[in-house]
């Protein structure tokens, strides 16, 4: 497109619900003041952060920690998840009363609870504190040992050992009879098979408190399109085709509420071990809208007030974040920009987008100016 069709447009701020921070603990994949540069510049003004810290935020000394880092250095606004569990362990129940008054939710982020009988402790505390679930839906003994990409042809062709979508979709199952039981507000992470886009339409339809979100990475992508390198590498993997397709279609009707970006960044050696030794993890605040916009709005996908509806109205109106009406971004439409890590803002710069073509830049978030290569000054 030649710049002469370029237009800008306003924007209510984008609201992410499912970001890794890392800090406090882990400083040097990322750190509040890094990862929220990376926000404000993918146009979001509010995230909300998963408690794989170090202190998990599983009391309120440890949640202290964490909520006084936010206030030095975040450049957005965070809203902090709580651990469901202590030490996310899986063992015993966090004090979710103390916690409620200050996380947006509850969440054991990249483990699920596999004690059924925790499970419904959980739920019914979540709902008598009156904070949401939002559940990495994972069965642990049906994961193999070396797991590292979906099992579909990609890990045949390259003898893999592959990650089945059973391992999610059965306790997505499963956990949707202890939310009929219990009445809890209860959110899916990273949706990412066929099979969990069907439960919770029907769990929908039979009036269930429930939502969801999935991912650029699970919306664009394919196990045809893996390559060994760890860029690739996430949890969970990106599916077949006929996921990505499932999933598209349940985001246009509205099955899936959210789009989230599960940033996970890691260090450049960290992800330097091909699919089978790289960290689990990928970063995504930088690239999500203009590749949504891209290779969604402008494929007829979705509309462009569906995919605001999917990145601002309904992440804030499940976890109560602030309206977005003070908080325009002003995006740049019908550029020719490519996806460069070297850019990013973010410490992580693992994406598998790496020189994919988008046309669409942020240019403004909220009183903060862009550059011309989307940092801002």
């Amino acid at each position: 497109m030649g710049t002469s069709e370029i237009q800008h447009i306003l924007l209510p701020g984008l609201a992410d619900c499912h970001v890794h921070l890392r800090e406090p603990g882990a400083e040097y994949k990322e750190t509040i003041a890094s990862g929220t540069a990376a926000a404000a510049a993918g146009g979001f003004t509010d995230i909300c952060a998963m408690p794989n810290l170090n202190p998990v935020p599983d009391c309120l000394d440890a949640l202290q920690v964490e909520l006084e880092a936010i206030e030095r250095s975040a450049r957005v606004r965070v809203h902090p998840f709580a651990a469901i569990t202590k030490g996310q362990a899986g063992r015993e129940l966090a004090d979710l009363a103390a916690l409620a008054p200050h996380v947006v939710g509850f969440s054991d982020d990249g483990h699920g609870l596999q004690d059924i009988g925790l499970a419904r402790e959980a739920f019914a505390a979540a709902r008598e504190v009156g904070r949401p679930i939002s559940a990495h839906c994972e069965v642990n003994s049906l994961v193999p040992a070396g797991g590292c990409v979906h099992d579909g042809v990609y890990a045949r062709a390259h003898f893999l050992t592959g990650i089945p979508s059973s391992s999610e979709w059965r306790m997505v199952e499963r956990d949707l009879e202890i939310v009929r039981d219990t009445g809890v507000q209860y959110h899916i992470c990273h949706v990412s098979t066929k099979e969990s886009a069907m439960l919770v339409r029907e769990a929908k339809r039979d009036g269930l408190r429930i939502s969801c979100e999935t991912a650029p990475h699970y919306l664009l992508l394919c196990d045809d399109d893996l390559a060994d390198e760890g860029r690739f590498k996430m949890n969970p993997p990106v599916r077949g085709a006929d996921d990505r397709d499932a999933l598209r279609e349940a985001l246009a009707d509205g099955t899936i509420d959210c789009i989230a970006t599960d940033h996970a960044p890691h260090s450049a050696e960290e992800k330097s071990r091909g699919l089978s030794g790289s960290a689990f993890g990928i970063v995504g605040l930088e690239t999500s809208f203009a590749l949504c916009y891209t290779y969604l709005v402008e494929k007829g996908v979705l509309t462009l007030d569906a995919l605001i509806d999917r990145m601002s109205t309904r992440p804030r109106a499940i976890f109560g974040l602030p309206p977005a009406e003070k908080d325009a971004i002003e995006v740049a439409i019908g550029v020719n920009d490519t996806i460069d890590p070297s850019r990013f803002l973010s410490k992580g710069h693992s994406t598998p987008f790496a020189g994919w073509q988008v046309s669409a830049r942020i240019i403004r978030n909220g009183s903060a100016a862009c550059g011309h290569d989307g940092r801002f000054l």
